[in-house]
């Protein structure tokens, strides 16, 4: 594993929108975003795609690619962060230089999911699912968010630890803003374990939003056998994954066919977010869902998690070293680099 890393001062943040970019009438959201990181003493240089959006994406796929692609390879960008997610990342996946990108930080989450898994998985750069770019536009962060800034400067070989949030939030209301903050922190966090007897997972850090890259099954970007055979030293796969709409038999379906297609082989774990979706079809609920696919798998399974779309959430790397430990509000994180 390769591991980027982002200085605490004088770094450029590139912005650009691989999956989709933002309308006209929510440019507000970059601006705002872009002030907060110049308070923060962070230079920020916007990409055009980020600006526009039609037919569900920013651009055309190779439009959306080369603006990627020219960002990872311009040494005056020390990291990247897309605006947000979207529904058509995976478009640009043929159109990505993979054979000359650079160890840099890629940090975002949903569809942006589908981009970190296949540059870990094929070229063996650990990514950062985590905040993305217009989740960092309020005055003040949440502790959780936050410490998107104290992973991506983790040195390699270095450890970093995150805690369970206090609060999360359950429904997004835009029209509203909590003074100081973007998020209105509602409800209780509560890291939970299918069995009390199993409290602790470890094992590389792979995953990210089930609706998009369960899609990378059968490609030349979901080979996850070669990776944990090339990259991780067959090391076991500590497996995460956040929902966002997909009812509870289509959650099933998809990890069925993660299953069949040999991803949870050598599985120490698996770690859902908590979501909104998970919709209960018939009797067949979302826990119902993670209890047969403990059974089917005997390893530890934690649920409701800081991951996702109802936030705030972890910085999670892909290809890192990790270990989850539930122990109420104590429940942590701990990541090293190696």
């Amino acid at each position: 594993m390769r591991y980027p890393f982002l200085s605490w001062t004088g770094q450029t943040i590139g912005v650009t929108a691989p999956s989709s970019g933002v309308p006209e009438d929510l440019h507000g959201l970059l601006e705002e975003a872009t002030l907060r990181l110049q308070d923060r003493q962070m230079t920020v240089k916007v990409g055009q795609t980020a600006w526009t959006q039609h037919h569900a994406a920013s651009a055309p796929a190779q439009t959306r690619a080369d603006e990627l692609n020219e960002m990872l390879q311009n040494p005056d960008i020390d990291a990247i962060i897309p605006p947000f997610g979207g529904e058509r990342a995976i478009d640009v996946l043929p159109f990505l230089d993979f054979g000359r990108i650079p160890a840099k930080w890629l940090l975002g989450y949903s569809d942006i999911s589908t981009v970190l898994f296949a540059i870990t998985v094929k070229t063996g750069i650990a990514t950062a699912h985590g905040p993305n770019f217009v989740d960092m536009r309020s005055e003040e962060w949440d502790e959780t968010t936050a410490a998107w800034r104290r992973v991506l400067a983790t040195p390699a070989g270095g450890t970093v630890t995150q805690w369970t949030s206090d609060l999360y939030q359950t429904k997004w209301n835009h029209s509203e803003r909590p003074d100081r903050y973007m998020y209105h922190l509602d409800a209780t966090t509560e890291w939970k374990t299918l069995d009390p007897a199993q409290k602790q997972a470890s094992g590389r850090l792979l995953g990210g939003c089930l609706e998009t890259i369960r899609h990378l099954i059968g490609t030349p970007y979901g080979e996850v056998a070669t990776f944990q055979e090339n990259q991780i030293n067959a090391d076991p796969i500590l497996w995460y994954f956040e929902v966002s709409e997909a009812s509870a038999t289509d959650v099933h379906r998809s990890l069925m066919q993660m299953y069949l297609a040999g991803w949870f082989e050598h599985a120490s774990g698996i770690v859902f977010g908590r979501t909104s979706g998970g919709r209960t079809i018939e009797d067949y609920t979302i826990v119902d869902v993670y209890e047969t696919f403990k059974k089917m798998l005997d390893i530890p399974v934690f649920y409701d998690l800081d991951i996702g779309h109802q936030p705030p959430q972890l910085t999670l790397v892909n290809g890192a070293s990790a270990t989850i430990t539930i122990q109420g509000k104590d429940s942590r994180l701990d990541m090293t680099f190696q």
